[in-house]
């Protein structure tokens, strides 16, 4: 067969050769078949056999778990395993199998479908992935059912020499294949759980292949470019002979990125630089420390409200927060209060649902009531968030930070919640720090053109580019008919950060990017030549910037910043 390529989203990792091992596609479609009355009971117990497989499973991989495996691993498990047993997806299949008649794997894949379309209705790509986490579980259980194993690696194979090809798979699975050399995924965005554990991993990785299990048959060669973001089938030996010289020459840059650790992040003339990590779980910030965080620029706090029946107390939040507090010690945490596109049942108790959508769900979720609309809506799910976030305050140097404003009045709206939250915990006896900073996300064109109204009336900025590139683009970044447009080095995306940076220079506000933009090093002359001196990014991409960083004068980094803000 001829060489041919696949061009994908990087996840870095470097380069590899091997042989693919192509494991079966995800949720498959369920058989459907009508059952006879005396049938229910055998059908109930099926589906409670398979899922009790599954957990039996899922503990093993748990327990058996290498000192060296990645800190979220633990984490994704748990969240599988809360995913497994949800009352919404079993009862919810257990009540069809009654009702409707029908054998367990029917039931089980129609429920979990109702399920998919209530995460889909999320607008941050975070969230709209874990669409992938229902699915993976499902097939899980669907495969126990017909009798049909895990992708555990075969007995006697060299794994360290095999591709793992797959469409969307489980981080349990990735878990099992740990020791293969490289990862090419069909399906799932750089936030997805796959994702993070590959990253983890520390193997070259490449997602978002199109069609690529389907395209490659087992015991293909092929070649996996983490950092291009390209799968190569059938290299031609010239290419072999870059490959092994490019692999070798990164495991030489990774000895030197570890050398930085303990070299101050600053510019090559001394300007000192705040390098913070963003982080899904509190688990991460472990990984982030390791990495040489300055702080956790962006804990995105949603993780608190997904997969459960109930809503988090006031307590299980503190000690979530906490868990990242302990871990940096003393360096500093900004955590953002949760942001939920509009369509999307949060769990208030075990029968009602909190609807940010209220009444009816928007047809565009992007430009519905999400984030801080959404937690104004509901003052009272809001303010017990707030009173989490000001007792973890107590602990350490916490800020809060409110996403996706468009008016003053919402930061007027927020601070009299948390007067409020203030006033509670005071009368309780309860100690939080009375000046925690409270800053804002610039993520919306509107906010980036009034910049300077909102860093008089907030302690700190932080730049999304995500979804301001989204915004300022009119471009849905999750959609692969458009995503070669998306661009954050756009003049217009880079007129709007470079009037925000300026805007809080102006009012001696602290400013930060957060979004992707700030983890790539081809971008870090450009933001600290308008003037940026806070970055936050994946921990992955730390010691890259710190990289760049190193090598980088002042001088040269305006430079390059007036030379982008001219480009037409």
């Amino acid at each position: 067969m001829a060489m041919f390529v696949l061009h994908g989203k990087t996840l870095g990792g470097g380069v590899a050769v091997g042989r693919a091992r192509v494991l079966s596609t995800a949720l498959r479609d369920a058989p459907q078949r009508r059952i006879a009355p005396g049938e229910v009971a055998t059908e109930l117990n099926r589906l409670d056999v398979a899922i009790g497989r599954v957990q039996a499973e899922l503990q093993a991989i748990a327990q058996d778990l290498p000192v060296d495996a990645p800190v979220e691993a633990a984490a994704m498990l748990d969240v599988h395993g809360q995913m497994l047993v949800d009352a919404t997806l079993v009862e919810g299949a257990r009540t069809r199998i009654r009702h409707q008649a029908c054998n367990a794997e029917w039931a089980y894949a129609a429920q979990a479908e109702e399920l998919v379309e209530q995460f889909l209705a999320f607008e941050d790509p975070y969230l709209r992935e874990r669409v992938v986490d229902v699915r993976q579980i499902v097939n899980r259980v669907l495969r126990a059912m017909l009798d049909n194993g895990p992708h555990d690696p075969r007995a006697g194979e060299a794994i360290d020499s095999l591709v793992v090809i797959a469409t969307e798979p489980a981080p349990a699975d990735l878990l099992l294949w740990r020791n293969a050399c490289a990862f090419a995924l069909e399906l799932g965005g750089t936030a997805s759980h796959a994702a993070i554990v590959a990253r983890g991993l520390a193997k070259p990785t490449v997602v978002g292949l199109t069609d690529v299990a389907s395209l490659i048959r087992d015991d293909d060669l092929v070649v996996v470019d983490g950092d291009a973001g390209v799968l190569v089938v059938n290299p031609d030996p010239e290419l072999l002979e870059q490959v092994e010289r490019r692999g070798a020459e990164h495991r030489r840059h990774r000895v030197r990125l570890q050398s930085l650790l303990p070299l101050p992040a600053a510019t090559f003339d001394g300007v000192p630089i705040s390098l913070q990590g963003n982080i899904e779980l509190p688990a991460e910030a472990i990984d982030a420390l390791a990495q040489g965080a300055g702080g956790i620029g962006l804990l995105r706090s949603e993780f608190l409200f997904l997969n459960r029946k109930q809503l988090p107390d006031e307590d299980e939040q503190v000690e979530a927060y906490a868990e990242v507090i302990r871990t940096m010690a003393g360096r500093p945490v900004t955590i953002r209060t949760i942001d939920v596109g509009a369509d999307k049942a949060l769990p208030r108790t075990g029968a009602e649902s909190v609807h940010p959508g209220g009444s009816h769900f928007a047809e565009n979720p992007a430009l519905g009531r999400r984030a801080i609309r959404f937690c104004l809506a509901e003052p009272e799910l809001f303010k017990v968030q707030l009173r989490a976030i000001l007792r973890a305050s107590a602990l350490g140097p916490v800020r809060l930070l409110i996403p996706m404003l468009t008016h003053p009045s919402e930061i007027l709206a927020t601070r009299r919640l948390l007067m409020q939250a203030r006033e509670t915990l005071s009368e309780r006896g309860q100690r939080f720090d009375p000046a925690m900073p409270v800053g804002g996300m610039i993520e919306v064109p509107a906010a980036a053109i009034a910049a300077d109204v909102f860093a008089r009336n907030l302690d700190f900025l932080s730049i999304g580019t995500n979804d301001l590139t989204q915004y300022t683009l009119a471009i849905d970044r999750s959609d692969p008919r458009v995503a070669a447009l998306y661009d954050p080095m756009h003049p217009a995306v880079l007129r709007l950060i470079a009037r925000t940076i300026a805007a809080a220079r102006r009012a001696r506000r602290p400013v930060a990017v957060c979004g992707e933009m700030a983890g790539d090093p081809l971008a870090t002359a450009v933001l600290v030549g308008m003037g940026l001196r806070e970055f936050s990014m994946n921990s992955t991409a730390l010691l890259q910037v710190k990289q760049a960083l190193l090598d980088l004068t002042v001088d040269a980094a305006r430079q390059a910043a007036r030379q982008a803000l001219r480009f037409d």
